[in-house]
């Protein structure tokens, strides 16, 4: 049983100011050196971290920050034969985070747009299959069309939150969206922007994250909420992340889904906690720790 993901790799030129600029402002702040990142990466990496059989599918550059998250990817122990190299640019980030911790992105995705489903390798019905939006969206329509003929169990984080086509979506088992992503998913289909009003309109299981509100789940087999972890907050980037690829490992280790997200919420708080992205990725201790279960 693995955890297949299929997704972005991004190089994180991280900058901590007082503040988040307003529209038109310079701010002076510091910035280190480029670190692993995007979001197909942190969640394999997140994934690999919690004591998944993590395979990661995407493109990265011919470049210094290909081989910087080449070999973050190796270094948490993901297999990375589904990553190609390509003669662009390697994805790049520009993350602004304040002394609270909240963030602002930018994107330029460079090689990532190259990525295609046929890179994925052959899928089974006991594949967990995780998606994001930071590849081309009709990528991951054919993704998921692979992952359901296999029986894959199909999980799509839509972040950033992007059109996707509605029978495609009709396809994932498992929809994991946060606050602003469900309101905008919930605007576009009419919709309140809530787990049980987006399982009710699309047909599939919708999982909300909701920060230090913890995660509304709705389903075919009913509803729930899981309380969030209480944590000092350095900074949010990533914890989405976190949350997504230690899902996907507690349900590739057989937990119920209850039991996963609340292991899922642990790991979010943990990424608020460090620094960075890739990182910031808990370990299975960690989590372990958090959750009383050492």
């Amino acid at each position: 049983m693995t955890v297949t993901i299929f997704g972005s790799a991004i190089a994180d030129l991280v900058f901590r100011l007082e503040r988040l600029p307003r529209p038109g402002e310079t701010l002076l702040g510091q910035a280190g050196a480029p670190l692993a990142g995007g979001k197909g990466l942190n969640q394999a990496i997140a994934a690999a971290r919690d004591g998944a059989d993590a395979r990661f599918v995407g493109c990265v550059g011919r470049d210094e920050h290909g081989d910087l998250l080449r070999m973050a990817l190796i270094q948490a122990g993901v297999n990375v034969a589904g990553l190609r190299g390509e003669d662009v640019p390697s994805g790049l980030a520009c993350v602004c985070v304040d002394a609270a911790g909240q963030n602002q992105i930018a994107v330029s995705p460079g090689a990532n747009l190259l990525a295609r489903a046929a890179q994925l390798p052959e899928l089974r019905d006991d594949t967990i299959l995780l998606l994001q939006m930071e590849v081309t969206p009709a990528e991951n329509v054919r993704a998921i069309a692979r992952g359901r003929a296999a029986g894959a169990r199909v999980l799509l984080n839509l972040a950033p939150a992007a059109a996707m086509d509605r029978t495609a979506l009709g396809g994932v088992d498992l929809l994991i969206v946060n606050e602003s992503e469900a309101a905008w998913l919930g605007q576009q289909l009419g919709r309140a922007g809530d787990a049980a009003a987006l399982h009710e309109a699309l047909g599939i299981g919708v999982a909300v994250t909701q920060g230090g509100a913890g995660a509304s789940v709705m389903t075919a087999a009913g509803a729930f909420d899981v309380p969030a972890f209480p944590v000092e907050v350095r900074d949010s980037t990533g914890a989405g992340d976190a949350w997504c690829g230690v899902l996907a490992a507690a349900l590739h280790l057989g937990m119920p889904l209850e039991l996963a997200v609340r292991r899922a919420n642990a790991a979010g708080a943990l990424a608020c906690t460090k620094a960075g992205a890739a990182p910031a990725m808990p370990d299975s201790a960690a989590i372990d720790a958090l959750m009383g279960l050492d």
